[in-house]
């Protein structure tokens, strides 16, 4: 797991105590693993490791709805 991938798991363990560890599949908007109190924070901590804005306008919930899917919008992109 890459470094600012270890920052979001971070930022959703310490808002999340009941759970060790989540699955790269794991819908994090389903089992609120993501509530929408903590999704603009969420947004804050993306735009802050990827350097980039992202527009709420724009945003699509799938891009979010898991590690894995985060991942790859937000991190992949850049190493390709």
């Amino acid at each position: 797991m890459s470094e600012p991938m270890e920052s979001v798991l971070e930022f959703i363990l310490g808002r999340n105590p009941e759970l060790d560890h989540v699955a790269g599949d794991l819908d994090l908007i389903d089992s609120r693993a993501i509530n929408s109190l903590a999704f603009v924070e969420f947004i804050f901590l993306l735009e802050e490791l990827t350097g980039e804005p992202i527009d709420p306008e724009e945003v699509d919930l799938d891009d979010f709805r898991t590690l894995d899917a985060i991942e790859a919008r937000f991190f992949k992109q850049k190493a390709a």
